[in-house]
């Protein structure tokens, strides 16, 4: 099988995946990743979860018909929290890696206790997020607390590629999170996009320094583990990454630029 690499599927609902593509660029140099953004779609955080999870179902139904993927790799922490469950039930056969809010690292991390979790107001009221917090919560030494804040507005300025609008929104959100709960010393960045925009939650954070957690390394990690044992069915010759979006390929190829300082080739598809 010399020559060959295992399709790794990353999907994201647009740019924000493109933080753990880095991750699993590094992770599996060998594999070829071919990426799928929604951004007809984007940004997730704010439509409603019956829709997001069937909107996933039929794109992932309709990717494999297009591409055998080895694993995929729901690089999106709101289609993890809405979908990944109805995808796993779907596509037993297939590897499934999702991403979610790195609350327990967090909490081994904190000084404090005291934890702060940036996300999409859809991951923040899913089902799976609450499951998550509570149990985090239950294994942390007592008097632990997690305080949540929806990011409004911030994946969105982030996708379209509005740096000065990513800045005042992490300004505006950080500070109402640190009003409610000034001990925080740890923030989770709970969506994908927010990690590209570190040096705006840095300079945010001012003179209360944070530590920061993105899990994407996690992510990358975990696939690792999960490839090494998946089958060698459909395997590309070439490990050249494929780019897919739903919406305007030119956002896509932008953001690789901005991003990843490369440029991307990217095939729209029917959305």
């Amino acid at each position: 099988m010399s020559g060959f690499a295992p399709v790794v599927g990353v999907f994201d609902s647009g740019v924000g995946g493109l933080s753990v593509w880095r991750a699993l660029r590094g992770a599996l140099p060998h594999a070829r990743l071919s990426y799928l953004a929604d951004n007809a779609w984007a940004p997730y955080g704010e439509r409603p979860a019956e829709a997001l999870r069937e909107r996933l179902l039929t794109l992932v139904r309709d990717w494999r018909a297009r591409e055998p993927l080895n694993l995929l790799v729901l690089a999106c922490n709101t289609a993890t929290a809405v979908g990944i469950d109805a995808l796993r039930a779907e596509h037993r056969e297939l590897p499934i890696v999702g991403i979610e809010p790195a609350i327990r690292p967090a909490l081994a991390a904190s000084r404090s206790g005291r934890v702060g979790v940036v996300a999409t107001r859809a991951t923040l009221n899913s089902a799976r997020y609450q499951a998550l917090r509570a149990a985090c919560l239950a294994r942390a030494p007592g008097g632990a607390t997690v305080h949540e804040r929806a990011a409004d507005g911030l994946a969105a300025a982030i996708e379209r590629g509005d740096g000065a609008a990513a800045e005042a929104l992490c300004r505006s959100h950080l500070q109402a999170l640190l009003d409610e709960a000034p001990a925080i010393d740890t923030l989770v960045l709970g969506c994908t996009h927010y990690p590209l925009v570190l040096g705006s939650w840095r300079a945010a954070s001012g003179a209360q320094p944070l530590t920061l957690i993105d899990p994407a390394q996690a992510v990358a990690h975990r696939a690792l583990g999960l490839l090494s044992g998946a089958a060698a069915s459909g395997l590309a010759l070439k490990n050249e990454p494929i780019w897919h979006c739903t919406g305007h390929a030119e956002a896509l190829s932008r953001a690789t630029r901005q991003w990843l300082g490369r440029p991307a080739e990217v095939r729209p598809l029917q959305s």
